[in-house]
């Protein structure tokens, strides 16, 4: 009855989208080469060092340089009074040396004056204190005086500079990470919920606010903070925040817009290691040209299927390549334990990017400050202006990214089978985790694994929009939210020959993150002609399939007499014993299932294999088990990336003879040391 009037009362007003659903200007320069180059900070060195600072980026191949977005103490020292001649000086240099410029704008570290003058611009965190001034994102991203500010000092620079040859593109602020929750916010934040409920009964049915005496009968009772509380009432407030960071970017893009050269391109560098959900990064991502991240391992060394994982994250928020905006030199500062990459780890982290689909490499930093928060963090040369050991690795990274540009270029990662992924669901289980150990992430990626032992290119992309009929086989590991649009379209593609594979906790709550009346996976259980009957979070491990299952387990059923039971569990917890752990249903001309646990490395392979062969999707030819093979194709041809992500040397076989790009000359088998790569070209000359 509580959905029902639910549905009731929404279909009166259509509920409003959580965020525009516009889409970016084309931008294309980007991709047509291999770009190499690192962050540089001119404001903070004498000028007549610019030049020397130059030279060396152009010894080592760089062809693109990041300035600008922590520098607005030098556009604007004074309110009103702006100085851009020493940027237009730094780009001009830059074009003699043959280096195209990034201009980042500086919104991620007002001035002083500013919020000094007006305190009313700083960002207030949930407990009501405010952050000072001196670090990075300390404004308030719903000020509209900031957005002012902000909205004038990028027309500033778009006046300036939006008409420079040598300015390739721009970057919007730094890493987006925290809101405000100041009251210029709140009031923002209630007038997004009128928008999109249009009355409080419509509200409170969505949130079931009669649980607790939670009902609300005025707009300003409805909290805003980021604590634990009603999960409908949470997943809304994560979907405000979005709305915030989608209108705070728009409003400097727009100010790009009308200005700048419609050839130079729009991004934002996402941080957090890309897995980061403060904000849904698909909606952030829809006004941009293309998406940008910032690659770092941190304490230890590169994990290669977690970081292959999340370069294909990262591609999917646009469904198109991207740029490594940042990428380590060697260290970070900021780690538990901030180690040194092994020599030739810094190379292998650069052609990993690139094998999954990045076009650009940045390295953050070009040289270090002399003073602050970060001074101890890896570069390419030092504080004397002296190139640092990693700058020669950086050097043959240039010499090899210069070869491969003539065939690489307008080549992407191409897939036939594709991981969905749904903010709205991760918020939804971290909301109710129910197990302390239930990882989102590391339940992608052991899906994610064994599929990319079998495929050179898997695409991680959105659950709610991503187009589907181009994949033969679609897993979905946590889609805990799904809509009735979502489940049309996983409906229609499984009806249509396409192959779904569920996780466990799919399809257990509605879009509102009320539980749905109709037990897992919800609106897909017709459809999977079965569902769960109960689920359990484990404290010891349980028999399935040959193997274990840990974590969580949930006992399946069959209710079509075509549903087939591929997994059962063995002895376990006395209420799953015997009972059905993974089902399956032929429908229409493809498939469903539903896999009801988190199982070992073992059974998942045994599962994934079995998928692949009834999808007929084909396997990529076999590499060793330390070495990832990644694929590129377009413009005729066919690109092949090896590396070795082991510590002895590996040899290939190749199912063919391929052109080797970096070495030159025709191979049947590669071998590769450790640290190893190769760039191939398949049926290339």
């Amino acid at each position: 009855m509580r959905r029902l009037l639910v549905f009731a009362l929404l279909a009166a007003t259509p509920v409003l989208p959580a965020v525009a659903q516009t889409d970016a200007p084309a931008g294309q320069q980007q991709f047509d080469r291999l770009w190499l180059g690192s962050a540089w900070y001119p404001e903070q060195w004498p000028e007549e060092r610019w030049a020397e600072d130059l030279r060396l980026m152009k010894a080592h191949g760089a062809n693109v340089v990041r300035i600008g977005e922590y520098a607005w103490s030098r556009m604007e020292p004074e309110e009103g009074k702006y100085d851009m001649d020493w940027l237009v000086r730094a780009v001009r240099l830059a074009a003699k040396y043959d280096i195209k410029v990034v201009i980042g704008t500086p919104s991620d570290t007002p001035p002083a004056w500013m919020t000094q003058k007006y305190p009313d611009v700083s960002q207030i965190q949930s407990n009501g204190q405010k952050v000072g001034h001196g670090g990075r994102r300390q404004f308030s991203i719903s000020s509209k005086r900031y957005r002012d500010f902000c909205r004038q000092i990028v027309e500033r620079m778009a006046q300036a500079l939006g008409k420079e040859p040598n300015v390739m593109g721009w970057q919007i602020g730094n890493e987006p990470t925290d809101e405000s929750y100041d009251a210029e916010a709140r009031a923002a934040w209630v007038a997004w919920l009128k928008q999109r409920y249009g009355t409080l009964d419509r509200l409170n049915a969505a949130w079931t606010t009669q649980y607790w005496s939670q009902r609300y009968t005025d707009w300003d009772q409805v909290p805003f903070s980021n604590d634990k509380a009603n999960p409908g009432w949470m997943l809304e407030v994560k979907r405000f925040i979005t709305a915030q960071w989608v209108d705070f970017h728009r409003n400097q893009r727009d100010a790009i817009r009308a200005h700048a050269d419609p050839a130079q391109f729009i991004t934002v560098n996402f941080g957090g290691l890309g897995w980061a959900n403060r904000f849904d990064r698909y909606a952030a991502n829809r006004d941009l040209d293309f998406t940008s991240w910032d690659n770092y391992v941190g304490s230890g060394h590169l994990k290669p299927y977690r970081n292959g994982a999340t370069h294909d994250l990262v591609r999917g928020w646009k469904r198109r390549n991207f740029w490594v905006m940042e990428i380590q030199p060697g260290f970070v500062n900021w780690a538990g334990v901030s180690n040194m990459l092994y020599p030739g780890e810094t190379r292998r982290m650069a052609w990993q990017a690139i094998g999954h689909g990045s076009d650009g490499i940045l390295y953050w930093q070009w040289r270090n400050a002399l003073n602050g928060q970060e001074t101890m963090h890896g570069s390419i040369i030092g504080p004397d202006g002296k190139p640092l050991p990693v700058y020669a690795e950086v050097q043959q990274i240039g010499r090899e990214m210069a070869k491969a540009t003539p065939l690489i270029a307008g080549t992407h990662p191409v897939s036939d089978v594709a991981i969905l992924q749904d903010y709205a669901s991760r918020w939804a289980i971290d909301f109710q985790l129910h197990h302390r150990d239930y990882d989102q992430i590391e339940v992608l990626l052991d899906y994610y694994q064994p599929l990319k032992d079998a495929r050179g290119a898997v695409d991680i992309v959105e659950a709610e929009a991503a187009p589907l009929s181009g994949y033969k086989l679609v897993v979905a590991p946590s889609l805990n939210v799904i809509s009735e649009t979502t489940a049309k379209r996983l409906t229609d593609y499984v009806r249509g020959g396409g192959h779904l594979i569920l996780g466990p906790r799919s399809g257990m709550k509605d879009s509102y993150n009320a539980l749905e009346t109709q037990r897992q996976p919800g609106p897909l259980a017709e459809l999977l002609g079965g569902r769960v009957e109960q689920f359990y979070a484990l404290d010891e491990a349980v028999d399935v399939g040959g193997g274990k299952a840990t974590i969580w387990a949930e006992q399946l059923s069959t209710s079509a007499p075509d549903a087939q039971v591929l997994l059962r569990y063995g002895k376990a917890n006395g209420w799953l014993d015997g009972k059905p752990a993974v089902i399956s249903r032929a429908v229409g001309k493809g498939r469903i299932t539903y896999v009801g646990a988190l199982v070992d490395d073992a059974v998942m392979k045994t599962l994934i294999d079995g998928a692949l062969r009834d999808a007929k999707v084909a396997r990529d030819f076999p590499v060793p088990a330390a070495v990832e093979l990644m694929t590129r194709e377009g413009q005729g041809r066919r690109i092949v990336i090896l590396i070795n992500h082991g510590r002895t040397v590996q040899t290939v076989t190749l199912p063919e003879a391929m052109t080797d790009i970096l070495a030159g000359g025709s191979k049947s088998s590669v071998t590769l040391p450790v640290e190893g790569v190769a760039v191939l070209q398949r049926g290339g000359k």
